[in-house]
């Protein structure tokens, strides 16, 4: 079971490639930052956390671009793996985000993962022209058409949402296809759509029965007819004891990732080296 650091990124505190650089040095796994393109002021949408419009951080309205921030950690690093928790793909144009993605991957040598998610900000994802009842749908067109720009000489897709002719586009990331983990609610909808178009499940704060899941997981998992295991990136929203970080491990959780503030570059150094040798890295 592999770790990993998530800075919930803003313009104030630790940048991201000072702490992408604290944690590969700690011995971290990936390095994982957060998106929203903007907040909506007036809004309809409940946050998950509150259960109404007030948000629990007011980060939430200062994050830094998740491709920008990875691409000044890449510049620093060597080995710790990038991705997001959790990047909105369907708050961009499927082709300029394909193509910076795999430009991240390329010149960091294939260390990109993409955690997505479906949206819970729906005024949010309104802004840019999404139906919120249909935030599955776009976001599984968009991964589609990426992975057709990523693998394929000539590429081409067409979707409701997506739609384009035989196209060049370099580069390809080095992995092929960029993993991606779908950062939603457990449930058996979310699990049968990982299942159909994803790499894996990050859980969100709201999620217990951590070994529960992943068996609920592997089960579509193996119904929808794909080989080997899902990913599963469990954020940890409280210090779990090591027996708990051990039955995680024994049903199959591949990452557990740990939270880090938005404090000074020292202060969060400090912690992240004292959490790597708290958990032997």
């Amino acid at each position: 079971m592999r770790h990993g650091i998530v800075l919930f990124t803003s313009d104030r505190g630790i940048t991201p490639a000072r702490a992408a650089k604290a944690s590969e040095e700690a011995g971290f796994h990936t390095f994982y930052v957060p998106e929203h393109t903007h907040i909506p002021v007036k809004r309809d949408a409940a946050h998950p956390g509150t259960g109404d419009e007030s948000l629990p951080d007011d980060r939430y309205l200062r994050t830094l671009d998740p491709w920008v921030a990875l691409s000044t950690a890449a510049a620093v690093t060597e080995r710790i793996r990038l991705s997001t928790a959790v990047c909105l793909p369907v708050e961009h144009d499927p082709i300029t985000l394909a193509k910076t993605i795999a430009s991240l991957d390329h010149l960091s040598g294939g260390r990109v993962t993409i955690g997505a998610g479906f949206g819970w900000n729906t005024d949010e994802l309104a802004d840019h022209g999404v139906p919120a009842n249909r935030r599955r749908t776009v976001l599984k067109e968009y991964l589609g058409a990426m992975r057709s720009l990523w693998t394929e000489d000539e590429a081409s897709y067409d979707g409701e949402f997506v739609s384009f002719g035989a196209s060049w586009a370099w580069p390809k990331p080095p992995q092929g296809n960029v993993p991606v983990v779908i950062g939603a609610g457990a449930g058996p909808k979310t699990f049968a759509w990982i299942a159909a178009h994803a790499d894996g499940w990050m859980s969100t704060p709201l999620d217990s029965d951590i070994p529960e899941r992943c068996e609920a997981l592997q089960k579509a998992w193996a119904e929808a007819g794909r080989d080997g295991a899902p990913q599963v990136h469990v954020l940890v929203t409280r210090r779990p004891a090591p027996e708990e970080l051990a039955s995680w491990a024994e049903a199959g959780v591949t990452d557990v990732v740990w939270g880090v503030p938005d404090k000074s570059a020292d202060e969060v150094e400090a912690a992240i080296a004292k959490l790597g040798a708290h958990l032997g890295l």
